[in-house]
């Protein structure tokens, strides 16, 4: 399908100033990579709905990615379904969702999922198509430039040391940090329909790539127990672009022999001091957190994330 790149970005550039004028600005670098670099064990199927009245663009535009694992392959993933703000309130969603759904019944699949702002015309739209709230979250915000971090380095229990990298993960630490991945196979996942899907070596290095290939930057930090290497905990950011002022918190993950050490934390502070090295010009981390994750809520409380929207990740089953 050919997809005109320009109508498709200003489709999703009205959609964010109209709906989060104090947010970040839509990066073009970013979304075109989205569009043209699936994620990871997905293939990305565009969806558009023509401008009306002979009219140039997009009404509206949606991406799906359809999951091609095993553990998955009777669920998708709506990445987004936006209708520009000038096309509004005339039936241009549910034309878009329409087209979505029939694609979705000729892959055969049997759920889709969606993160929407909980309370908002997103989530009315969900919820009118049939959509539960699966799991619950919160975006929440940290401030780069005002956070603190501890003068003489952060500390950590004896018998652990901090890494870094930025890319994809280097050898020697790959199969640990595989091992590690797999550790979020107990986070919070509600009642949505989509599986575990196991981690290795060439997994990891192939979720750093997509980041990468879409024009992004990578940042991990780590803690290693020292007596055997392992992974204990790991923390990693996303910038969507190299200039990007808003840096995406993707994982954080301690292991469960290591719980209870205030690994958590003390990774997420490495990584503050890592990031302003890095990449002086980031101004704030975003995050995402289900309300059931008690522990990673008390630790972004502790280092002065803010909350700033309610979320929730929709499921439909068709």
């Amino acid at each position: 399908m050919n997809i005109d790149t320009d109508a498709w970005f200003a489709v999703l550039a009205a959609a964010r100033a109209h709906d989060r004028p104090d947010g970040p600005a839509l990066e073009r670098a970013a979304e075109t990579g989205r569009l043209r670099i699936p994620a990871l064990r997905s293939r990305a199927v565009p969806v558009t709905l023509p401008a009306p009245e002979g009219a140039t663009g997009y009404a509206g535009v949606a991406l799906l990615r359809l999951h091609d694992t095993e553990e998955n392959a009777g669920n998708a993933f709506l990445d987004t379904l936006t209708v520009h703000p000038a096309r509004r309130g005339r039936g241009a969603g549910r034309a878009l969702w329409e087209k979505v759904r029939t694609r979705l019944a000729a892959e055969g699949r049997t759920s889709v999922s969606t993160l929407v702002e909980r309370g908002g015309a997103g989530e009315r739209f969900a919820v009118a198509r049939g959509a539960e709230c699966a799991l619950p979250m919160v975006a929440y915000v940290q401030d780069v430039r005002t956070a603190s971090t501890p003068a003489t380095g952060v500390p950590l229990p004896a018998g652990y040391r901090f890494a870094a990298w930025s890319g994809v993960v280097p050898d020697a630490h790959a199969a640990a940090h595989a091992r590690a991945h797999d550790a979020m196979e107990d986070a919070p996942s509600g009642d949505l329909d989509e599986q575990h899907d196991p981690w290795d070596a060439e997994r990891i290095r192939a979720a750093a790539r997509v980041v990468l290939d879409r024009g992004g930057v990578l940042l991990t930090v780590a803690v290693l127990a020292e007596a055997d290497g392992a992974v204990a905990g790991y923390t990693e950011l996303v910038l969507p672009t190299p200039d990007s002022v808003q840096a995406l918190q993707y994982d954080t993950v301690v292991v469960p022999a290591h719980r209870g050490r205030g690994l958590g934390r003390a990774v997420k502070l490495r990584m503050l001091e890592y990031l302003r090295a890095q990449r002086p010009g980031v101004r704030e981390i975003e995050t995402t957190v289900a309300d059931e994750n008690t522990p990673m809520r008390a630790v972004n409380a502790a280092l002065g994330y803010r909350a700033e929207r309610n979320l929730g990740y929709y499921q439909v089953r068709l």
